[in-house]
């Protein structure tokens, strides 16, 4: 089957022109001239992409936008616009635009832009996003920029047996990620064991990982295969990397590079086949600065580097996880879905969730217990609201976060631009210097 484009656009020699264009490139076109036809046609019609314009009389581009990405999570959508709109179209693509066309355009700029939808649609189908929530793995959910970008990750390092080091917050989903990369490779079958480093004594992790012979230590009354073993040429997630000791590092870096592990007291080797994945909260960059992690280490990890975003900075997320966190406790609980209406989801907009979407599963796995009916109130969800200091939290945001480029600005004045004298300056590493220019525009 061709695929599906949808055109909303109010001008008809727009809509006849690109109509013609798109179908001798092959592809089912429809059009609509706003975007209240085009919600008509959403009944019978599930389009892969729609192209829109921005300004149209009654309902504009930004509003059907938002409307598609609550009906068809799936639809790429792909914005037209004049010049002056620019400022408006930027806040569109954190609401999940895919891309923007401006005004006037080619053809072949069309095209451009569709080769790389149906590329990150490949990308994403490989990773297994077919879910209407745009689920990926162990519900892995989001159409924010970001997470699109980390889907074509897990499927690119699915696709290989590369290793990967996931970085995020604690509560962004990290094992989640890497249980999707074992989910969508072809070791799917075979096992994945996951380690947390940071729950276990040294003296303990590296025993769980290895394993040990008979009498290798007190306590030792047999033989014990170890994580690595267990998961044979399936894949291994060590958690919490970032907490480990320099003398472990060294053990786990021989593991890598020769390929092979000694049981604790044993004298054979034992060969290792297994993936390795390694996830963190750390900054593993400002460690190695530090000395507190291995520098050889790090890059064996980090292949590929995959970074979740907090939930925070993806807050146009929420509302599709929240609803999929709501139905999923429902099914758990076998009792009718309980909805959220805008109060509520106003309520979850508003919180800062530093415990990122661990946090907001807990609180609303929590909201529907506690809700009696079949609707979820702002009481339910248990989070502290006060309106009255929330103005004065911003100001203080907003001054401490110009403080902070204000000093920025005037360590790289005072280095001469020199990045490596500034770091010191501020008593950061390189790479932590690079990020805060990077974040202020000042890169």
């Amino acid at each position: 089957m061709s695929a599906r484009i949808l055109i909303v656009d109010d001008d008809a020699a727009i809509r006849r022109s690109l109509a013609e264009a798109l179908v001798e490139k092959g592809f089912s076109v429809e059009a609509a001239e706003s975007a209240e036809q085009a919600l008509d046609l959403l009944h019978r019609v599930v389009p892969d992409v729609v192209l829109s314009d921005v300004r149209m009389p009654g309902m504009d581009g930004i509003e059907f936008l938002k409307l598609l990405r609550e009906r068809l999570p799936t639809t790429d959508v792909i914005l037209m616009t004049a010049y002056e709109d620019m400022p408006t179209v930027a806040r569109a693509m954190g609401e999940g635009a895919y891309d923007f066309l401006v005004k006037p355009f080619r053809v072949a700029d069309v095209r451009r832009v569709l080769e790389n939808v149906f590329r990150d649609r490949r990308a994403r189908s490989r990773a297994g996003n077919q879910a209407t929530a745009e689920e990926i793995g162990s519900h892995l959910v989001g159409r924010h920029p970001s997470m699109i970008e980390i889907y074509k990750r897990i499927g690119q390092v699915a696709a290989s047996r590369a290793n990967a080091l996931i970085l995020g917050e604690t509560g962004t989903g990290k094992e989640r990620v890497a249980r999707a990369i074992h989910q969508h490779s072809a070791e799917a079958h075979l096992p994945f064991v996951a380690v947390n480093c940071s729950a276990l004594p040294e003296s303990l992790l590296e025993s769980e990982l290895f394993g040990h012979v008979k009498g290798a230590f007190t306590g030792a009354v047999g033989e014990r295969r170890g994580r690595f073993a267990l998961a044979g040429r399936g894949t291994i997630l060590l958690d919490e990397i970032g907490g480990t000791s320099l003398a472990f590092q060294g053990k786990l870096l021989r593991v890598l590079e020769e390929r092979t592990f000694y049981r604790v007291g044993g004298e054979q080797p034992e060969p290792s086949e297994a993936r390795v994945l390694a996830a963190t909260h750390h900054e593993l960059e400002d460690q190695v600065a530090e000395g507190s992690f291995r520098e050889d280490l790090y890059y064996r990890l980090r292949v590929v580097e995959i970074r979740i975003p907090p939930l925070r900075e993806r807050k146009s997320d929420l509302p599709l996880l929240a609803r999929h966190f709501v139905r999923k406790a429902s099914e758990e609980m076998k009792r009718p879905e309980v909805t959220l209406p805008d109060e509520t989801l106003k309520v979850l907009l508003e919180h800062d969730w530093p415990g990122n979407v661990r946090e907001l599963e807990n609180c609303l796995v929590q909201a529907v217990v506690l809700a009696s009916g079949n609707v979820i109130r702002p009481e339910h969800l248990g989070l502290k609201r006060d309106s009255s200091c929330r103005e004065d939290i911003s100001d203080e945001v907003v001054s401490v976060e110009a403080a902070a480029r204000a000093q920025l600005e005037r360590a790289m004045a005072a280095s001469g631009g020199n990045r490596t004298q500034a770091a010191q300056l501020l008593g950061v590493s390189r790479p932590r210097l690079y990020r805060m220019l990077q974040k202020y525009d000042l890169a």
